[in-house]
C-alpha cells in the first residue's frame, strides 16, 4: 500500500520509519507518472514490511519537491535512517525499482 503524504507530515514519516521509506514524487497532470502508479503499488505489496512506500503530489506539496530538488518527475527517492540515500528520476521498470529499493532493506 502506497500512502499519500503532504509536506505538514513529511519529515513525520521519514524520519519515524524504521525501515527504507520510498517517495514516489508525482502529479496529476504526468503522463509517465500515472504509468508508474500502478507500478509502485505493485512493488509495495511485493515488498510488504520490509519499506515503507509512500507518495508526494508535487503541486499540492510545493516545499517537499524544493527542499529535495525535485525538478522533473516522476521521481523516486529511497530515504534511510531519514535520510536520501538514492534517486531514481523518470519512469522505470519494475525490476529496476524493485532492485534499487532492495539494496537498502
Amino acid at each position: 500500500m502506497v500512502k499519500e503524504i503532504n509536506d505538514s507530515i513529511f519529515d513525520e514519516e521519514i524520519k519515524a520509519s524504521g525501515e527504507p521509506v520510498i517517495v514516489d514524487f508525482w502529479a496529476p497532470w504526468c503522463g509517465p507518472c500515472k504509468m508508474l502508479g500502478p507500478v509502485i503499488e505493485e512493488v509495495s505489496e511485493e515488498l510488504q514490511g520490509k519499506a515503507k512506500f509512500t507518495k508526494v503530489n508535487v503541486d499540492d506539496n510545493p516545499g517537499v519537491a524544493s527542499k529535495f530538488g525535485i525538478a522533473s518527475i516522476p521521481t523516486v527517492m529511497i530515504f534511510k535512517d531519514g535520510n536520501p540515500v538514492d534517486t531514481l528520476v523518470g519512469f522505470r521498470p519494475k525490476q529496476s525499482i524493485t532492485a534499487a529499493i532492495e539494496k537498502h532493506i
